[in-house]
């Protein structure tokens, strides 16, 4: 890992920040029961994360928990999420990240469900963003295989897209993490709605490199990784996979 990483600096706030992220991810149905995972890097060799075994809606700063780069923990009442490996795997390939937020948003995890990512250049400002939210394949949650199918995505992307599992976040806060997630479960119901339409218009060549343009001068890094509307041939069943994968969703969350 790079000896020049980046961190949330504050503890305190971070510690609120996790608290707080959390109650939105659950408000916002992005997360059921237990689900999802929070972590905030403190400094090039600790990390804060939420526990196992406890709602994000309900997360408390005295429940959080603090481990090191080989996921050992160091301080906390209560045990950390085995899935806090594949955090600390970002932490070390992403030296610019201080921020992981691991979520179900039921419409984008109903795209992983289907095999689809969400990549066509459509929205300036997902382009702007994100780039794209490509889609891993399936890894085994809880131990080292969830993360190696991510590996290559997660050097380039923001967001990421899980195979039969959720979405992961990566930014250079909680609260930058949590909105990036927004942004992907945003994108995905618009771009549902779209497909079920029966037409989805992909943005020009020359639009999309003005918005890369606008990428730079952000500082924004990542490539755009837009699919242009024949490269996936037709998806005609692929879609009503998505909505029928949504609609179970939104009825088991009532």
């Amino acid at each position: 890992m790079c000896a020049d990483v980046a961190t949330v600096g504050s503890a305190f706030t971070a510690r609120q920040e996790i608290c707080e992220m959390g109650r939105r991810i659950y408000a916002r149905a992005f997360v059921a029961a237990n689900d999802g995972n929070i972590s905030a890097r403190l400094s090039a060799d600790r990390i804060l994360c939420s526990p196992t075994g406890v709602s994000k809606g309900y997360l408390q700063e005295e429940m959080l928990a603090i481990c090191d780069m080989d996921g050992t923990q160091v301080s906390g009442p209560m045990k950390i999420s085995s899935e806090i490996r594949m955090h600390l795997e970002a932490y070390k390939l992403r030296g610019d990240i201080a921020a992981v937020v691991h979520a179900h948003p039921p419409t984008a995890t109903g795209f992983a469900v289907a095999g689809l990512d969400l990549t066509e250049c459509v929205l300036p400002e997902v382009i702007v963003l994100l780039g794209g939210v490509p889609l891993a394949p399936y890894g085994t949650p809880g131990g080292p295989d969830i993360f190696e199918p991510m590996r290559p995505l997660v050097e380039k992307y923001d967001a990421v897209l899980m195979a039969n599992h959720g979405a992961v976040t990566l930014g250079k806060s909680v609260q930058d993490a949590h909105f990036k997630m927004e942004t992907v479960e945003h994108f995905a119901r618009i771009a549902l709605v779209a497909r079920q339409l029966g037409s989805t218009n992909t943005l020009s060549e020359n639009d999309v490199q003005e918005l890369l343009d606008l990428r730079t001068r952000f500082g924004i890094t990542g490539r755009p990784g837009c699919a242009r509307p024949d490269e996936g041939g037709d998806r005609t069943e692929l879609v009503e996979q998505i909505t029928k994968q949504v609609v179970d969703q939104m009825r088991n969350a009532r």
